[in-house]
């Protein structure tokens, strides 16, 4: 993995900037399941965006943001068939933003998951937990990134 120093725009302000930008190599795996290897990269970086918003003050929207790193990293891992899958998350006019690259075009659709299907439900919950956070979330025009934009909380903006 690699990481990129965090950059700060004000002098201790930790709460707006660059909180996260790391990319790592996994393996193209053509409509197999991904390597567990692969799929363990997931966990470690909604690890690594805990202890960030922590630092940049940003816990009370920890929660949340770790169910969206989850979901939208293992959206990339699976379904784009990458070779190297980035995460951003940067605070900035009051939201925080998340994005997800993967460098591969095809925009990332939800749909509707029937009761006993045992996956086809992570956008319908980014979805939501954006909806509840008073953000918005899509995929740019080539595809080849997802984002989500979070409201931050009005105790975290001053």
């Amino acid at each position: 993995m690699t990481t990129t120093a965090v950059r700060m725009p004000r002098e201790g302000d930790r709460r707006a900037g660059t909180v996260l930008d790391e990319r790592f190599k996994v393996v193209a795996h053509g409509g197999e399941p991904p390597r567990l290897e692969d799929a363990s990269k997931a966990g470690v970086m909604r690890r690594i965006t805990a202890a960030r918003l922590r630092y940049c003050g940003l816990e009370a929207l920890a929660d949340d943001v770790m169910v969206l790193v989850s979901e939208m990293l293992t959206n990339a891992l699976v379904h784009s068939g990458t070779e190297e899958i980035g995460i951003r998350i940067a605070a900035s006019e009051g939201y925080l933003h998340i994005t997800v690259i993967d460098g591969m075009p095809g925009a990332a659709v939800r749909k509707a998951a029937g009761v006993d299907d045992e996956s086809g439900r992570g956008l319908v919950l980014v979805e939501a937990l954006v909806k509840a956070h008073g953000g918005q979330w899509g995929t740019s025009e080539s595809g080849d990134r997802t984002w989500c934009s979070l409201a931050l909380p009005e105790a975290v903006q001053r």
